[in-house]
């Protein structure tokens, strides 16, 4: 499978397993029939059968039943490619094992690495799973003519588009949880988290006053003195599969005790919340708890929606687990320690020294901009496609709304 263009999968039988919440898979569906591939569909709850379209099969069984379901999909459909977003999810894994074992073509799509003009689409695996190279004399070596990037076309404004194929999804997975009840999703699953995306909205108002101030303080009094820490969602497989932390609340407690011991005294440790996870989650007990348990209660700060390259323009240098935000960090120039696995750690990229010696050693780090430009293009050319899950491109023909 050449996983740059549809004409790859012309002649292909293909199954489509979870994707985005959304019509995304279905639109996709449409595509590769117009370029000749079979496709089919399966559904796991009433959410992906809500947004499927006429070629789907419910799978109705427990996940116990799921290893023996999907095989006999596969040899009675003669499926040669699966196709799949992200593939940490247990229904996934399975097939994804399967499918690797009998020799199949596996494609995996995720949130963009570069974003967020781009959604991600690799052969066999995403992030902590992905085959691309983490050798720097791989990209110093490549020529010109090895990644080539077209011109990019902007995403627009998607939250309220993701929010209203959410509540969809939630919703009808609810309704007919009785049809599926065997199903097991890697989170709640009830119609009611579209309370937790107003709750976002609400917050989001709140903090804009709440924070008023703290991005002129951020790039003037303390410019250059303080680390950025970008946190991620709660739920993120880029957590509990790719780093070795338990949870957000982990790494909290381990960064704030790393800096409380190895800081210098005038730096300050700025903690940032996900913003997609604003209407879930609220640290601020616990870095109060553990900050001040440190004794650095003074020297932190936890904000929400500041400007997030602004930030890195004026920042030390920046602690992460494996966010794609480590992205934007290196195009800041911002020093960089990764605490988890991520494709963009590379020597000459991030601080390859520990979290503790990265507060004092960050200001001595410099980021190899040619091999950041030559990577990224390398990322863009092979693992990007320009669009968006959730809200269509207007410069494209393709129903699924984005660009390959």
């Amino acid at each position: 499978m050449v996983h740059r263009g549809l004409e790859s999968f012309k002649n292909k039988h293909v199954v489509l397993l979870q994707g985005p919440v959304g019509p995304f898979f279905k639109h996709l569906s449409f595509d590769l029939q117009q370029i000749g591939a079979t496709v089919h569909k399966i559904n796991f709850n009433g959410g992906d059968w809500f947004f499927s379209s006429s070629n789907a099969t419910n799978f109705t069984g427990t996940f116990e039943d799921w290893s023996d379901f999907f095989i006999g999909f596969i040899e009675r459909h003669q499926i040669d490619t699966i196709l799949l977003f992200g593939d940490c999810r247990a229904y996934h894994r399975v097939a994804h094992a399967i499918a690797d074992k009998k020799g199949l073509d596996i494609g995996v799509f995720e949130e963009g690495y570069v974003r967020p003009d781009y959604i991600t689409f690799e052969e066999f695996g995403v992030n902590g799973h992905s085959k691309l190279p983490r050798d720097p004399n791989f990209y110093m070596s490549l020529t010109d003519s090895e990644f080539t990037v077209a011109e990019t076309v902007p995403v627009k404004y998607v939250f309220w588009h993701t929010a209203w194929y959410a509540f969809l999804y939630y919703f009808w997975s609810a309704l007919l949880f009785p049809l599926f009840y065997g199903y097991q999703h890697h989170r709640s699953l009830s119609p009611w988290e579209i309370t937790f995306w107003i709750r976002s909205v609400w917050r989001k108002q709140w903090y804009k006053l709440k924070e008023a101030g703290i991005c002129n303080e951020l790039t003037t009094v303390y410019s250059k003195k303080y680390y950025l820490s970008p946190l991620q969602i709660s739920t993120d497989a880029q957590v509990t599969e790719h780093s070795q932390f338990d949870s957000i609340e982990h790494f909290i407690e381990k960064i704030i005790g790393s800096f409380a011991f190895y800081a210098p005294v005038e730096t300050i440790l700025v903690i940032k919340h996900h913003p997609l996870d604003r209407g879930y989650h609220d640290y601020s007990k616990l870095i109060k708890k553990v900050s001040t348990h440190h004794n650095v209660f003074s020297r932190v700060r936890y904000i929400h929606d500041i400007h997030l390259p602004t930030l890195l323009e004026h920042a030390r240098g920046a602690v992460m687990i494996n966010s794609t935000v480590g992205l934007s960090a290196i195009h800041h120039n911002a020093p960089l320690k990764v605490c988890g696995s991520a494709i963009y750690d590379i020597d000459g990229l991030t601080y390859r020294g520990t979290l503790d010696d990265f507060w004092v050693d960050a200001v001595n780090f410099k980021v190899n901009y040619e091999l950041y430009i030559r990577f990224k293009k390398y990322v863009i050319s092979k693992s990007q496609i320009n669009g968006n899950f959730y809200r269509r491109l207007k410069n494209t023909h393709l129903n699924s709304g984005i660009i390959w």
